[in-house]
């Protein structure tokens, strides 16, 4: 099982909106996918709460005290893909994420204050890194960017400075991210052909071959 854990300690960069479609997409593509909401508020189970009993969409289970993730195992069991939905502005659940996980996806806005915050998160990533001698993998994802200006070339550019990868995979600002979750849904139910659909499945298709 490859666990990735969608971190970021600032709040409102897409977290739970990449977590979210992300776990959809694997399991769209035929992959045994678990979402893991670490997350006190409760986002990522809201959304599934959202759909309905008898929706498709993968398992969610809660995760948001950093004692609960020694029982990632047993929850885990049986499934390929593990995906934890990071809890922003807590440091230890951060930490406990880290340690459990396999692959770190860091999502960050195309803003200056979003660069700067993840100084902390990288901090604690090349620390986690150095314990495992490089087995945990990091990469910065540009999320929520805004389509046709000069920002995300901007983002890469400045973010190079922290010496992690950046996925070339995005995410960008369009409507039918908040709309589809509003519904428990995702992009790739509510416009499965749809620009923001592509952008989930090349992120998916990125994760598969991150090695």
């Amino acid at each position: 099982m490859t666990v990735i854990a969608v971190l970021n300690e600032k709040g409102g960069v897409g977290k739970t909106t990449i977590a979210t479609n992300l776990t959809r997409g694997f399991q769209l593509a035929g992959e045994a996918v678990i979402l893991i909401d670490s997350d006190p508020q409760g986002s990522a189970r809201d959304w599934y709460a959202a759909a309905g009993e008898d929706n498709a969409l993968p398992p969610v289970v809660g995760m948001d005290r950093p004692p609960l993730f020694k029982n990632l195992k047993s929850v885990t069991q049986g499934f390929a893909w593990a995906i934890i939905d990071g809890s922003p502005g807590i440091e230890e659940l951060a930490v406990a994420a880290l340690k459990v996980a396999d692959r770190v996806l860091i999502p960050v806005q195309p803003s200056p204050y979003d660069i700067w915050a993840a100084e902390s998160l990288v901090e604690l990533v090349k620390a986690r890194q150095e314990v495992t001698d490089g087995k945990l993998k990091a990469a910065f994802l540009v999320s929520r960017q805004i389509v046709g200006t000069k920002l995300a070339g901007e983002i890469r550019a400045a973010l190079e400075g922290y010496g992690l990868p950046i996925f070339k995979a995005f995410t960008s600002q369009r409507v039918v991210y908040a709309n589809s979750a509003a519904q428990g849904s995702t992009v790739l139910d509510a416009e499965p052909q749809g620009a923001a659909a592509e952008e989930i499945r090349t992120l998916v298709e990125e994760i598969r071959a991150w090695r």
